[in-house]
Parts: structure tokens; sequence; C-alpha cells
């Protein structure tokens, strides 16, 4: 079983990339048409009654479009999120049994994330419709994600993010588990990332770069172990740190092998602790 986990992960990691990826790809090319329109705003919707500014978003965000936009915000930023969980999942399941568990996992976890994605953007349709001022409904976005990123709650989540419950190996208590798990690791998700969300939701026309920040920002956040439920500030400085040592070893490594460098190996090695004891970049 061991050997067909080695292998066939890979191809699981595989596609969740090539699907994140063609929705950031649909994205870029449709130029946001594809996304609701209370990411649009014009001058005159400010100046509009506010009876008159929900006749105009409703009108142009019906059910279909909020809920393709939803399903593209969810393929783009989310699914690379699963890649550990679904491990998980197919690591814990009998190959005659992988797939369906692993399609089980990614429904239920669709399914939750497509919900509250719906319901994210009706809450941004609300702001933007009692907003005076788009500036205003992004600061309102800004102040909630600052609130809930400090909050003990979005350490709750995301620690529960890092469970690994058991699974049953046979019948429909496999079936039952397998999406369960998806349906709780999406409610953690979505409680770690709503605040978050809903940032891209209020950028107007730099929604997608906005949808890019966000999505490298909580997939950092994910690389971070679990903490105790506390106020405090949180960022996922153990990403930037790993780059850090990354690129400080790689210019090692050139310095070592660069026959007109003037240090040696055994003269760089020392200022490379000392620098990382020191917390600074050796020059």
């Amino acid at each position: 079983m061991g050997s067909i986990v080695s292998r066939s992960s890979p191809a699981c990691l595989a596609l969740l990339g090539i699907t994140s990826l063609a929705a950031w790809v649909v994205l870029a090319i449709n130029g946001g048409r594809l996304m609701p329109s209370i990411l649009c705003a014009p001058g005159v919707f400010w100046t509009a009654l506010p009876s008159t500014r929900l006749d105009l978003l409703l009108v142009l965000n019906g059910p279909t479009t909020v809920l393709c936009s939803a399903a593209l915000m969810l393929a783009a930023m989310m699914l690379p999120l699963i890649a550990a969980p679904l491990r998980h999942v197919h690591e814990r399941s009998f190959a005659r049994r992988r797939g369906r568990a692993m399609l089980l996992f990614v429904a239920g976890y669709a399914m939750l994330w497509m919900c509250a994605a719906s319901g994210l953007e009706l809450l941004a349709l609300a702001t933007r419709w009692a907003a005076p001022t788009s500036l205003a409904c992004i600061v309102a976005a800004l102040g909630s994600a600052v609130l809930w990123q400090a909050s003990p709650g979005k350490q709750w989540c995301l620690n529960r993010c890092h469970r690994r419950p058991q699974l049953a190996a046979f019948g429909a208590a496999a079936d039952r588990d397998a999406f369960g798990f998806g349906l709780t690791h999406g409610a953690s998700c979505v409680g770690a990332c709503w605040a978050l969300m809903l940032l891209p939701l209020s950028a107007a026309e730099f929604h997608l770069p906005a949808m890019a920040v966000v999505a490298l920002f909580v997939a950092a956040e994910r690389v971070e172990r679990p903490a105790p439920l506390a106020w405090r500030w949180r960022w996922p400085g153990k990403v930037p740190r790993i780059v850090a040592a990354q690129l400080r070893l790689h210019s090692w490594w050139l310095a070592s092998i660069n026959p007109d460098s003037r240090q040696s190996e055994s003269d760089l090695f020392p200022r490379l602790v000392t620098s990382e004891l020191e917390g600074k970049m050796p020059i």
C-alpha cells in the first residue's frame, strides 16, 4: 500500500495545482468579467439613492453570477490548501476505495465553501449598498480582517485546520467519515479565512491582485504550528524565514564554488551561523 501511495500522491497534488492554475487563468483572461459586479464601483453608483443602488445590485448580481464567481474563487484560492488533508484521506484509505474517499472529502469541502463564499458575496453586496463610498467599503472589510486576525477565534480555527481524524476503512462508515472530514475541515477553513476573503470582494478593480495576495497569505498561515488561544497579531513568519534561509544557503553555495571569490568555505560558514543568530543577512 505504501508504494501505491508514493506513486499516486504526486498525481493528486498535480491535479489540485492544475485546477487552481486554470481558475487563475480564467480570471486573468476574462479580466474579472466573471466576477460579480459588486467589485465594480462606477461613480454614479455612490450618488444614487439607496433604493436605486439596491435595484442595480440585484440586477447585476444574479444567482448564476454569484455562484460562478464563488466557484472560481474557491478553485483558485482554496484548492491548494487541501493538499495535506487530502493526502491524509489518501493514506488512510484502501486502494479500491481511495478515489471515492478523496472525492467525498472534496465534495464536503467544496459544498461548505460554496455556501460560505456565496454568503460572503452577499455580505459584500450588503456592505457595498450601505457604504457611502468605495473607500468606506474597503475600510470596513480591512477593519474586520484585522480584528479577526488578532482574535482567539481565528487561532482556534487555524488549530482545527491541522486536525487529522481517524477514518473508518470499510463500508458506509468510511464514506461518511471522508465526507464528514471534508465538511469539518471546510468549516475550519472558512472560519480562518472568511474575513480575509472579504478583502478581494471589496477591492474594486484591484480584486485580482488582492485575491493573489490573500491566497499567498492564507497558504503561508497553514505552515505555522498550532498555538494557544490569545489576543495577538498573527503573521505567517515561518515561510519568509524558510525562504531567507534558502537564499542564504544558495548564496553560500555560489560563493564556495566561485573561483574568483576570496572567501573560503570554512570562513563563510561561521559568518552564516553568526548572521543567523543576529538575525541579519551576511554580506
